[in-house]
């Protein structure tokens, strides 16, 4: 079992390895550099143009608050799904063989399920809230 693990994870890596060839480097240093700081500098006007839509759609107090549950919305589902992932082979594979695992995978799941929930749930709440009441 281990040597095929070892052999499946030596044809992944060497599948995936870029090849490089042999290029003039400072050009490509330079250029690469360039193409960075320019990503970096429309990454963040991207994030406060948003952030100021935001603030026109809420209001200067809640515009803040509004963008980072947005953000905790969109972050939350890849990482509550591989916590549910790593919840089920503690339950279902690693459990076959010990009770105490398998009840700390079951923890697991119902845990990331909630926190799942509550981080769709929360910025619905928040809008109807500021949006509805408030007016």
């Amino acid at each position: 079992m281990k040597k095929a693990t070892i052999t499946v994870l030596c044809m992944l890596v060497m599948l995936f390895t870029p090849i490089s060839y042999a290029q003039n480097t400072t050009n490509i240093k330079n250029n690469t550099e360039k193409q960075g700081t320019e990503a970096l500098v429309e990454i963040k006007e991207n994030v406060q143009k948003k952030l100021e839509d935001y603030k026109q759609d809420y209001g200067d107090a809640y515009g803040l608050a509004a963008y980072i549950l947005n953000m905790v919305r969109i972050y939350s589902i890849p990482f509550c799904f591989i916590g549910i992932a790593i919840g089920a082979i503690y339950q279902y594979v690693i459990g076959i063989h010990k009770l105490d695992e398998r009840d700390k995978g079951f923890t697991m799941i119902i845990s990331f399920v909630t926190i799942l929930v509550i981080a769709q749930i929360l910025p619905l709440i928040f809008a109807i809230v500021v949006k509805g009441w408030r007016g």
